[in-house]
């Protein structure tokens, strides 16, 4: 494919779209229901479909009984362990070997046309970025995921917290699966605000941002403080009635849908002809500037809403630096 009729590519070699980043088309006024309609189709297809799929799969055949459940012991603990962490070096490690290893489409739609291998840091442990990033989401973020799996499925299966079935409630339980992107990306927003406050963030986050040019192993390299907050983002299961079916889904759009925000590429091309969009930008423009795009790709608008907002166009540009001149201004004002 050719990704300039698409977008441009800078003097650098680095690749951007020419459309504008959009929130979702329902928080636009008027309501244009042909355009709802159109959006409806992505957010289902083919990445929200997968994290069903997945938490589907763990349901019927990864998670134990409930009986078993309701005492934690190592023997099931460990067994989440190992599936997530072989779930996630087979989904992740498709696309670093398809697009990062082999680099099959080139720099074709990367937004950097740099590849983390190709600049070692001494930031990174071995100077490597992706040795450092997978090291840390395996022995770091990926145990946490598991802690905060375990956690949840042991409080549905002690009746500590309502348990919905599907045969007396489908319709809630359906639009509360439809929902539960939303409140992804509400937790994510307000956790991410959080650890980017000063000392948090060189505590705490700046790990996560080392990888200013992100790859999939990126996506769960975390502190442990953020590895555990951003899973935490399924405990709403036990604040709200649901099912663990959703919880589980709830867990895979974290932990699954981390890599979509890391990818790097704005379009994944399968065959010469077609391609599947990541769904990337917004938060790779988060790793480029650091202090935009704090949510997810718009779902919630809530960047829009409190200022942070960047589009990726030059307007994005220019309301990005004249905020952060605002804030100079208000630094020096204080010194």
């Amino acid at each position: 494919m050719d990704d300039l009729e698409y977008g441009k590519r800078d003097k650098r070699g680095d690749w951007k779209p020419n459309a504008a980043l959009e929130v979702v088309p329902f928080w636009t006024w008027p309501l244009r229901l042909p355009k709802i309609l159109a959006w409806l189709p992505g957010y289902i297809w083919p990445w929200n479909a997968f994290h069903m799929a997945t938490a589907l799969l763990y349901w019927f055949y990864i998670v134990p009984g409930v009986e078993t459940m309701k005492t934690i012991s190592w023997g099931w603990v460990l067994w989440l362990y190992a599936v997530n962490a072989a779930a996630i070096f087979v989904f992740y490690g498709i696309f670093e070997l398809r697009y990062f290893i082999q680099r099959a489409q080139a720099t074709r739609f990367k937004y950097n046309h740099k590849f983390p291998s190709d600049t070692p840091s001494d930031v990174f442990w071995f100077q490597s970025q992706n040795l450092d990033n997978f090291l840390r989401s395996f022995f770091i973020t990926i145990p946490l995921w598991t802690v905060v799996e375990v956690v949840f499925l042991w409080c549905f299966a002690k009746g500590y917290v309502p348990w919905l079935g599907w045969a007396d409630h489908p319709v809630y339980l359906a639009a509360l699966v439809l929902i539960a992107p939303a409140i992804h990306e509400v937790h994510f927003f307000f956790i991410h605000r959080l650890i980017h406050w000063g000392p948090l963030y060189r505590w705490i986050h700046s790990v996560h941002h080392n990888s200013i040019n992100p790859s999939p192993w990126s996506s769960l390299s975390m502190h442990p403080v953020e590895g555990f907050l951003y899973h935490a983002v399924v405990f709403w299961h036990l604040v709200i009635p649901s099912n663990p079916i959703v919880a589980l889904f709830q867990l895979h759009v974290a932990g699954f849908g981390a890599v979509n925000g890391h990818l790097g590429f704005e379009k994944l091309e399968l065959t010469e002809d077609t391609a599947v969009s990541s769904h990337a930008y917004a938060h790779y423009l988060h790793h480029k500037y650091f202090e935009v795009n704090y949510g997810g790709d718009g779902l919630i608008p809530l960047d829009r809403w409190f200022g942070t907002w960047h589009d990726g166009t030059k307007q994005g540009d220019a309301l990005m630096d004249a905020r952060f001149q605002k804030k100079r201004e208000r630094v020096n004002a204080r010194a």
